[in-house]
């Protein structure tokens, strides 16, 4: 089935729809040796190229979504020279499509990471316009004083521009080190950890426990991933702004024990 050329080159996540429109109008975009135009279509057996570089599509197949528990040490980057650990390796294999993360988390940080593959969906989650949620615990050292805290809330400027914490909230904590919550809308690189720094405040510790509506299950083990749920799916696309229709759960989700619901791919 052939499809315009802007969704399904989104779905490859390859870039928004609108950034796919603006490379097609540029003639960046070729499709069996002609230049395409807006409003062309292509699907199975046709050859893209995208900016010179060709295109491998993958059938059409019913979106998936899986929450994985990132542990530290971990890249998020699909192979790394150097030979140290991914998180693509811990992935579920896929015969068609393939998983593009939702969003990076350092090597230092751990925590909650979602895999899609839907490419318009990881798009627009990762989008500044959708305004996705994104709340970490974050365990500093000493005592922070209510200034810090209010200017980290009111706004400091990073070298990429203005930044803030939406909330913050104390997390409890003993002798030199102080566990906060704190939530923002946006996921610039390392931007958790440089406003911290900004205050002089050192981060010995940093955990993504939310991503818009979902959470890191105390019962998700680092290393693990587990498929979501329909209702699940539904929220995390209308959060997008996207129709559900299509998707379903991956074969594990119905199922409510902790055992069927987490896997671990062997290295």
């Amino acid at each position: 089935m052939k499809e315009r050329l802007q969704k399904l080159l989104a779905r490859e996540g390859l870039g928004s729809r609108r950034e796919i429109e603006g490379w097609i109008a540029a003639g960046q975009v070729k499709v069996n040796g002609h230049v395409a135009q807006l409003g062309d279509q292509a699907g199975d057996g046709d050859r893209v190229r995208v900016r010179g570089k060709p295109v491998r599509l993958s059938r059409h197949v019913r979106p998936r979504v899986i929450a994985y528990h990132k542990p530290q040490g971990e890249l998020t980057t699909r192979q790394d020279p150097e030979g140290r650990p991914t998180v693509f390796a811990r992935l579920p294999y896929l015969h068609a499509g393939r998983w593009i993360a939702v969003g990076r988390l350092d090597a230092s940080t751990s925590g909650l990471l979602l895999f899609t593959t839907d490419g318009a969906l990881a798009n627009l989650l990762m989008h500044p316009s959708c305004g996705v949620e994104r709340e970490y615990a974050a365990r500093v050292r000493g005592e922070i004083s209510a200034e810090v805290l209010a200017r980290l809330q009111l706004g400091v400027l990073l070298d990429d521009g203005p930044a803030r914490f939406e909330t913050i909230l104390e997390a409890g904590g003993g002798g030199a080190n102080r566990w906060y919550h704190v939530m923002l809308r946006e996921g610039r690189n390392r931007e958790v950890r440089r406003l911290w720094d900004s205050q002089n405040v050192t981060v010995s510790r940093l955990i993504r426990i939310r991503y818009g509506s979902l959470t890191l299950g105390r019962w998700l083990r680092p290393g693990h991933w587990r498929e979501l749920e329909a209702d699940e799916l539904r929220t995390l696309y209308g959060q997008a702004g996207l129709d559900a229709h299509g998707c379903a759960p991956g074969p594990h989700a119905g199922r409510r024990s902790i055992p069927a619901r987490t896997r671990q791919r062997p290295r």
